[in-house]
């Protein structure tokens, strides 16, 4: 009897991607090793992506470093993903950093525990009085376009296009890691100036459902989602980010059998997108 064939994937990768302090080859490595026992593999640039989707069953999107890098080839990849039908993971669905920064600022509006976030100089009076603030692009990545000001006012013609944000005092950031909506693992820098050392953290049934709050408001039945937060020094969470399009993981900062859970989960959850 033949072979039934195994599902195709491509691996939407980066590897020679320079983050500070990190290598996220390695990440990418170590999860398409254990993706292939269960998937064809193939890995392949973000530039390239569109050209190659008619090929696979499904599309994965890891660690392609920023989008405004190479936003148009992003666009093509999207436009194609939707003609084709393309399974594409995340799902291109994502209402958090997948379709920019505009969710800070709806988040704020609705009262969620998010850190104070506008976008037009009118709404400025909303933010809390701080020592400075934060100015950084609607649409960028990886603190490109970041600046600490100590007037919260955009540039001229900027309403709309950039993010403001109180500077906040915090004791130290927090991420939560998920797999469709179930929660794997949480690391924390617990030194605010060296926020890429991260250590396992505890979370507590509190902290959690902070997490959830926010993957539940962002209503993708699968993918991977990194929700980054900062404890403020009067210890309350407030959400920095919602990570849905490609987070780096920190896999090499949590134990192998955290590891080998987190691969086996997104697994089941690929296998499941296929049907």
């Amino acid at each position: 009897m033949p072979a039934v064939p195994r599902p195709s994937v491509l691996f939407v990768t980066d590897l020679a991607y320079e983050a500070r302090g990190r290598r996220y080859c390695d990440e990418d490595i170590h999860l398409t090793s254990r993706l292939r026992e269960d998937f064809d593999i193939a890995l392949c640039h973000p530039r390239d992506a569109a050209a190659l989707l008619d090929g696979f069953d499904a599309v994965v999107v890891r660690n392609s470093g920023p989008v405004l890098h190479y936003q148009e080839a992003y666009d093509a990849f999207r436009a194609r993903a939707g003609e084709l039908g393309t399974r594409v993971y995340n799902p291109l669905t994502g209402r958090g950093d997948m379709a920019g920064k505009q969710y800070l600022v709806d988040l704020s509006r609705a009262g969620y525990p998010v850190i104070p976030t506008v976008d037009r100089a009118a709404d400025v009076g909303l933010l809390p009085r701080a020592e400075s603030y934060v100015i950084k692009p609607k649409l960028g990545a990886d603190s490109v376009g970041l600046r600490f000001v100590t007037t919260p006012q955009p540039g001229p013609g900027a309403d709309g296009t950039q993010l403001i944000q109180p500077r906040i005092d915090f004791r130290y950031e927090v991420s939560f890691y998920f797999v469709d909506h179930d929660f794997q693992y949480a690391l924390h820098a617990p030194h605010p100036e060296r926020r890429w050392v991260l250590e396992p953290y505890p979370a507590s049934a509190r902290d959690l459902a902070f997490a959830r709050s926010f993957v539940e408001w962002n209503t993708l039945d699968h993918g991977i989602q990194r929700v980054d937060a900062c404890r403020t020094a009067d210890g309350e969470l407030l959400l920095v980010e919602l990570e849905d399009l490609n987070p780096y993981l920190s896999l090499d900062r949590v134990a192998a059998p955290v590891r080998e859970a987190f691969a086996a989960r997104m697994t089941a959850s690929l296998r499941d997108l296929l049907g």
